[in-house]
């Protein structure tokens, strides 16, 4: 079955299940064995270390050595304090004993590296120029013990116990002495060297101070506290980097990191940084480790890249190859021009080149330094063990050779770089004994205030200064410890130029500066710039998908990272007014401000317009929101405008005529004082009108309900009492009646007044208690919302008063009409009352299934049409037939005429 075993596995395995258990328990037993032995020799070491470390002179008897570790060689000056220090001399470790049956022996290394014994003699020549110093650690004298480690970290962790403990195998005769432990060691080049020494001098107390470990690893001061470099920590190099990718606005970038720590933590600090930048990893690349070397598996990158002819990719390097000049030979320059990296901060030691050209083979013999004769024949390709005589494939060195400053590897003097991190680990050790030197009694960081001794150095008392110090290097350059042990990083920008000659120029083109308390500082000359991939001038473009224009937000493909998107327009009411282009621009005009990169954010989400704005069609700006009410500067206000204009000057012309004919029969018999009254309703009916166009503001919200209100309450008003007389008049039967009398002019007055009155009553209670009142009303249209500037009721039970109260008027004086529009023709007014009073009705009850779906300020003009149609019509059908006798049928203006039927 599936997830089982064959029979014929079971029983073989039960077979050899009790060998198997044997086995187990033998080697965990031989474990325990193991552990037990190295810790006991472990603690054989820290007494040993405890008891004998200050011991300067030889012992009587023999001693034995611990372990004769693979030590290629060191060199060593006495001193009143001596100074240790580990460099890569070689970069080949012999090959480890493996069989465990004899007893190991000295090896040799090979492979000898210029640059790493370059950085060996600046330690001395750093020593002696302190030395020499009568300010700087007056009446003490500063010794070293220099060793190489061949680059692995088995002989580092041998020099460095050897160092420590201050046994040493004897160079002549069988016995063997103590010399002086060192109390600070300066080194190791690597990170990975650099956690196992820091690991295990740690228990003794030990301080050192790296020139070239950068693995963020080893920030760590609770791991770590005895930890120094002068080297920045890879996240400070993470840091530059990830804001030099969003300086250039590079947002599609690959990575190719070695299969060490190194490559390691730092590819995971720049993803770090990198992350929430905008910054997308394409790919990430590991190139197996195939040795120690970092030089090595970038030469062998390189052919690659060069064999497969890849000249379009532009490079952006750290600082572990960046200044490399084997990697910047001719055949590297097409693929590689153009590259930008970040390199440590060059520094000009003054002295320095002549001192390492000081070397001669008429010294070799009484020099203890045995790395000379071996640079020597390095340097001019000679042998100085062999004679003239003798047949080799090696030619004998003269001895009248010259060394001179730059033209090799180890006189180079014009790319001084980790060259002055040596040179700055030696100044803070010296500067943390000055500071050690310059206590006063009383006044010391130990108990009661005392002092350290620094006759008798104890390492942990100088790590302690260490931590502390802070001082201005010979090149006026501040160095200080962070709380990790890290200084404040300064890095140079270098640009690969291509000269005529197919040589690389490494150009400065700039600087990142990370001070205490800041993220750092960038300053770059764009205009020195040659870019990579055939760009020449032009900033190369490195991104998955074209910036969204202005308008469009980012939305992210399915299963890609952030930088891989497509454009999608901004949802209605947002914008995005920037593209990726114009923010480059921007960025590369205000380079010196790294502050600035903050609000360089690329536009990728849209942006929602403020209250009572809204974007325009192209979604790119916020524009205020279009306000509608019905304008003085509207068409459809005009036209309202001069309709009412012209209702209100032809009810004054109708006014004039009708007091002009006064006292003509026909006036007289439609009771000439109400005609008025009804005239002056109707003129004011007109121009209420007018109210209701403009920007509602309260006192015009308040004046068009109440205006129009009491305006057709007056006018129906006058109506229904000329209704009801001419009624009365015609239909009284009973003789000797004399019913008219209480229908006189001062009872029509009374009624007039009383109705007009109650209107009034209701619009005064509606304004004390909830007046109308000017309100915006958002209004959803294609193009977009629009506030809507209205005025509201207030009280809707108000305004239904008002408005049920001239119903009722008007429908009552509809119903009197009609009872009387079977009078006498010449005198029956109700006919033309009757049909007033059906438009009337008509317009309004028409009003409102229009005024509820009309939108935005056609409500205000429908409900101004129906003032108008209403005002006209009952000007028209009641006063037109008048007018037109007065003016055109004079003749039928008589008494004969009137009383005809």
């Amino acid at each position: 079955m599936s997830g089982s075993l064959p029979c014929s596995w079971s029983r073989t395995l039960g077979s050899w299940l009790p060998l198997l258990l044997l086995l187990l328990l033998l080697s965990w037993s031989a474990r325990l064995s193991s552990e037990q032995l190295l810790q006991e020799q472990h603690q054989q070491s820290r007494e040993a270390v405890m008891d004998g470390r200050w011991r300067t002179g030889g012992e009587g008897g023999s001693c034995r050595p611990m372990a004769h570790g693979p030590i290629s060689g060191s060199v060593y000056q006495t001193g009143d304090i001596v100074i240790g220090g580990l460099f890569p001399v070689h970069v080949k470790a012999p090959e480890p004993e493996t069989e465990f049956r004899d007893i190991p022996v000295n090896a040799t290394c090979s492979l000898f590296n210029q640059r790493a014994y370059r950085w060996l003699r600046t330690m001395i020549f750093a020593v002696e120029e302190i030395n020499s110093n009568p300010h700087l650690l007056p009446n003490l004298t500063l010794g070293y013990l220099a060793a190489d480690t061949c680059l692995a970290e088995s002989t580092t962790l041998s020099t460095s116990m050897t160092m420590v403990t201050g046994l040493q195998v004897s160079i002549a005769g069988d016995g063997c002495k103590s010399a002086p432990a060192v109390p600070v060691i300066i080194g190791d080049v690597r990170s990975s060297s650099s956690m196992v020494i820091a690991d295990t001098l740690g228990v003794f107390d030990i301080p050192m101070v790296s020139y070239l470990a950068s693995c963020v690893c080893l920030s760590n001061s609770l791991k770590y506290p005895r930890f120094f470099r002068t080297m920045p920590s890879d996240a400070l190099q993470a840091q530059a980097m990830a804001k030099l990718l969003q300086l250039l606005g590079w947002s599609w970038v690959g990575l190719v990191s070695a299969d060490d720590d190194y490559g390691r933590f730092a590819i995971q600090i720049l993803m770090e940084e990198l992350r929430g930048t905008g910054v997308c990893v394409a790919y990430h690349q590991v190139v197996p480790r195939v040795t120690t070397l970092l030089l090595f598996y970038m030469s062998a990158l390189l052919q690659e890249v060069v064999r497969q002819n890849i000249t379009d990719k532009q490079w952006l390097a750290n600082e572990a190859w960046v200044t490399y000049a084997t990697l910047s030979v001719p055949q590297n320059v097409p693929s590689l021009a153009g590259t930008l990296g970040l390199a440590l901060r060059k520094a000009d030691i003054p002295n320095l080149g002549s001192f390492l050209t000081q070397i001669h083979p008429a010294t070799f013999s009484v020099d203890p330094d045995p790395f000379k004769q071996e640079l020597w024949e390095a340097l001019f390709r000679c042998s100085l063990s062999i004679t003239l005589g003798q047949q080799t494939s090696e030619k004998p060195c003269s001895g009248s050779e010259e060394i001179a400053v730059g033209e090799s590897t180890y006189a180079d003097v014009s790319q001084l770089r980790a060259t002055y991190k040596v040179y700055k680990a030696v100044y803070a050790i010296a500067h943390a004994i000055q500071d050690m030197l310059a206590c006063l009694p009383g006044r010391g960081p130990f108990t009661n205030g005392q002092c350290p001794n620094v006759r008798k150095l104890d390492p942990s008392e100088l790590s302690l200064y260490l931590r502390t110090v802070n001082f201005t290097t010979p090149l006026g350059e501040q160095l200080y410890f962070d709380e990790n042990g890290d200084p404040p990083a300064s890095y140079d920008i270098l640009n690969w130029h291509a000269t005529p000659q197919g040589k690389v120029e490494f150009v400065n083109v700039g600087h990142f500066i990370s001070s205490q308390g800041s993220g750092g500082q960038f300053h770059i000359n764009m205009d020195r710039v040659r870019w990579g991939g055939g760009q020449g001038d032009k900033v190369p473009v490195s991104i998955c998908s074209t910036p969204c224009p202005a308008g469009t937000r980012k939305a992210v493909q399915k299963g890609r990272p952030e930088c891989c998107f497509d454009c999608v327009w901004c949802p209605g009411g947002e914008i995005s007014n920037g593209t990726g282009s114009v923010e480059r621009q921007r960025t590369r005009r205000c380079f010196d401000n790294i502050a600035f990169l903050t609000t360089l954010k690329r536009s990728v989400d849209c942006i929602r317009c403020p209250e009572r704005f809204w974007s325009n069609l192209d979604h790119t700006a916020c524009r205020p929101q279009q306000v509608d009410f019905l304008s003085h500067n509207d068409i459809m206000g005009i036209i309202l405008s001069i309709i009412s204009i012209a209702g209100a000057t032809l009810t004054a012309a109708t006014f004039a005529t009708f007091f002009y004919y006064r006292h003509t029969p026909l006036v007289r018999a439609n009771n000439s004082e109400v005609s008025f009254m009804l005239l002056l309703s109707l003129k004011l009916c007109f121009l209420c009108a007018l109210a209701f166009i403009g920007r509602p503001v309260a006192w015009s919200c308040a004046l068009r309900h109440t205006l129009f209100g009491i305006s057709f309450v007056l006018c129906i008003s006058c109506l229904l009492s000329r209704t009801v007389v001419v009624l009365v008049a015609f239909r009284s039967t009973l003789p000797g009646e004399n019913v008219m009398r209480y229908f006189g002019p001062s009872q029509q007055r009374l009624g007039i007044s009383i109705c007009t009155l109650v209107q009034v009553m209701i619009c005064v209670l509606w304004l004390i208690l909830a007046p109308p009142k000017p309100a915006e009303r958002g209004v959803r249209e294609n193009r977009g919302p629009k506030i809507v500037l209205e005025c509201d009721v207030g009280s809707v039970v108000g305004y239904a008063l008002v408005l049920g109260y001239i119903g009722l008027l008007a429908c009552l004086c509809l119903l009197l009409a009609f009872l009387a529009r079977k009078l006498p023709d010449n005198f029956n007014e109700a006919k033309f009352i009757t049909f007033s009073m059906l438009i009337f009705c008509a317009v309004w009850v028409a009003f409102v299934p229009a005024y509820v779906s009309s939108p935005g300020k056609y409500t205000v003009a429908v409900e101004i049409f129906a003032i108008l149609a209403s005002s006209y019509g009952l000007l028209l059908c009641i006063f037109a037939p008048k007018c037109f006798i007065l003016l055109l049928r004079p003749e039928r203006n008589t008494k004969k005429q009137l009383m005809a039927k």
